[in-house]
């Protein structure tokens, strides 16, 4: 049986959840959290295709992990607020944090008990030249690491491969990344972003 959040005992969906994982060829990676944190920001990547959904929500599930991503208000009106909620979606209110988007997703982490909050950092499925930074700022303003997320089609893993803790040293940080990812293949790798900030944006705090 595959390592659950917080060594979390399995329910019977999570069970489910890690049998059609496996069954479609993928292993889960869960990283132990360090020093027992249950908050973090984790970027996903290389996020090359829209099927990067399917591996990633069985993974979620399948660990137990507290899994979420933002996303504007409009998007969780009835019916398809329902779905977005369960599948970790959290609606988001800029309008609280002055129209700031890190800082509204800030203010999100720090009133949750628990959560792991889901970016894709390259911000596009197509190769962007570099990724955005946003994710950064949040984890470094809120305090919390970074969780390294793999969507690695190549050898078929999805994961938490390890962990970073946000110095304001954006390019030596993004490095460290870079290196957890060594390897990784998303599913159409000419799409792939590399691992570096975006020019514009890694000498601001």
């Amino acid at each position: 049986m595959s390592v659950t959040w917080q060594g979390r005992p399995h329910t019977l969906g999570s069970r489910v959840s890690l049998f059609l994982l496996r069954l479609s060829g993928w292993t889960p990676l869960l990283e132990p959290p360090p020093g027992g944190a249950v908050k973090f920001v984790t970027a996903a990547a290389p996020h090359t295709s829209n099927l990067d959904f399917w591996p990633g929500l069985f993974w979620k599930w399948a660990t137990r992990i507290p899994l979420h991503w933002v996303g504007k208000r409009e998007l969780f009106s009835f019916p398809q607020g329902i779905f977005m909620r369960a599948v970790g979606g959290m609606a988001l209110d800029r309008r609280r944090a002055g129209g700031n988007f890190v800082d509204a997703v800030v203010s999100v982490i720090e009133r949750e008990d628990e959560i792991v909050l889901l970016v894709a950092p390259e911000g596009s499925r197509g190769n962007a030249g570099y990724w955005k930074t946003g994710f950064y700022y949040m984890a470094l303003r809120a305090g919390v690491p970074i969780a390294v997320t793999a969507l690695d089609w190549g050898h078929k893993r999805v994961g938490i491969v390890g962990y970073i803790v946000p110095t304001g040293e954006v390019k030596a940080d993004f490095a460290r990344i870079a290196a957890l990812l060594e390897g990784v293949r998303g599913r159409v790798p000419g799409n792939e972003s590399p691992v570096i900030p975006r020019p514009d944006e890694a000498g601001r705090e």
